[in-house]
């Protein structure tokens, strides 16, 4: 099993970063995705989770508005758009993968009960 995320970098505030998350080893329909990220200082806190075939989407408050997740099955890969970024954003970022059953989503956003994780990549948003 492997998730690879990718796309961080260096960025302004305001700019915009599309983060990927190449999947491989599991049955990714199955599955859904998330995304945390982690701050230096500062717990680990769920971005944004999708149950990729379930339509049922999670934000942060924070997230909410500037950032969208999606997938695309053929690919096996998920995404983070993030639009309008702010310093406060600067993180690494990590995708991870849960088996999709009742209850998914609260296990998502608790981010205690994912499967498998990747490595993460990182955010800077400069001021």
């Amino acid at each position: 099993v492997q998730l690879q995320a990718s796309g961080g970098g260096l960025v302004q505030t305001g700019g915009s970063l599309r983060l990927s998350c190449a999947t491989s080893g599991f049955a990714f329909n199955d599955h859904a995705i998330g995304w945390f990220r982690q701050a230096p200082g500062k717990e680990r806190e769920a971005v944004a989770c999708t149950g990729v075939i379930d339509a049922s989407t999670y934000y942060s408050d924070s997230a909410r508005g500037r950032f969208t997740i999606s997938s695309e099955a053929a690919k096996s890969t998920a995404y983070l758009q993030m639009n309008w970024l702010k310093p406060e954003d600067t993180a690494v970022y990590y995708c991870a993968a849960l088996f999709r059953q009742r209850g998914w989503l609260r296990q998502c956003i608790s981010g205690n009960a994912m499967d498998y994780w990747g490595k993460g990549t990182l955010v800077t948003v400069s001021s």
